[in-house]
């Protein structure tokens, strides 16, 4: 084996094990008494602990927060898809006037980091009277989450042959019907993509949640987590088990679909 192999191997198992490590340390402190967590330096609990799990879901509020997350987050990512792909197939198949200034509009919306619009959108959503509200987080989320998948499914409808819309057209079907017989179930690929991506923005969305929400008992989870972390600061055991309560689904939906992730990667910039 060369030696420029043999030191690629031992720096990539490097950065594996630096990734790693702070997963399995917030795993293992959450299983650990509060004594253990202050006098042991094992990584192996000596007792198993699964009662910080229980007080934080109970006492911490986690299964409201974690119960908001999972509505906000299938709400977020159905209105990107059902959006992003209806904008994206009008502006690859259909001619109507300013098609290509509002295309690019939307690869403009691309560089505005969201955080500079949140001025803007905090009095907007205060003037129609939905701050504090479910939908006045939701619409915004969707927003975000517009740019890049038009970006993405334009590239993959322009590239669909013509001849099936023609055929479909020939047997009788409208544009509405040609959109998702023909052209939604073909663009899977690109569509898996950016529900994960979605998925996991909604998930872990943080700073736009703290603008929009002051009741408690809407706020998603990662804004519940700060909640909790303020409260418990000092008890380390049930911080790190509301940690592994935000963080494992999400690394879970990550190792579930990863190949998924990649394949849509791949497609869409040879599509685009």
């Amino acid at each position: 084996m060369k030696v420029k192999t043999v030191l690629i191997q031992l720096f990539l198992i490097l950065i594996s094990v630096t990734c790693l490590f702070p997963l399995v340390w917030m795993f293992s402190t959450s299983l650990k008494t509060r004594s253990e967590v202050y006098t042991s330096r094992s990584l192996i609990p000596s007792h198993w602990n699964f009662d910080n799990y229980v007080k934080a879901w109970t006492e911490g509020n986690f299964s409201i927060y974690f119960l908001n997350s999972v509505i906000y987050t299938i709400a977020i990512v159905a209105g990107v898809v059902i959006v992003s792909t209806l904008a994206a197939y009008g502006f690859a198949r259909l001619d109507f006037p300013l098609k290509n200034l509002f295309y690019y509009a939307f690869l403009v919306f691309m560089m505005i980091p969201i955080p500079g619009s949140f001025i803007p959108l905090y009095v907007l959503l205060v003037k129609l009277g939905i701050q504090n509200t479910r939908i006045g987080y939701i619409l915004p989320m969707i927003n975000s989450g517009l740019a890049v998948a038009i970006f993405i499914l334009k590239g993959f409808f322009e590239e669909i042959p013509k001849e099936l819309e023609e055929a479909a057209i020939m047997d009788g079907c409208n544009k509405f019907q040609i959109y998702y017989k023909i052209m939604f179930p073909l663009a899977m690929p690109a569509i898996s993509t950016i529900i994960i991506f979605n998925t996991l923005s909604a998930w872990n969305e943080y700073i736009l949640a703290a603008v929009n929400f002051t009741n408690p008992n809407l706020m998603p989870i990662q804004q519940g987590l700060v909640v909790f972390q303020g409260q418990y600061f000092t008890q380390y055991e049930l911080l790190m088990a509301a940690n592994v309560i935000t963080t494992l689904p999400i690394i879970l939906v990550y190792l579930v679909l990863q190949k998924y992730i990649i394949k849509g990667i791949t497609a869409g910039a040879i599509k685009g």
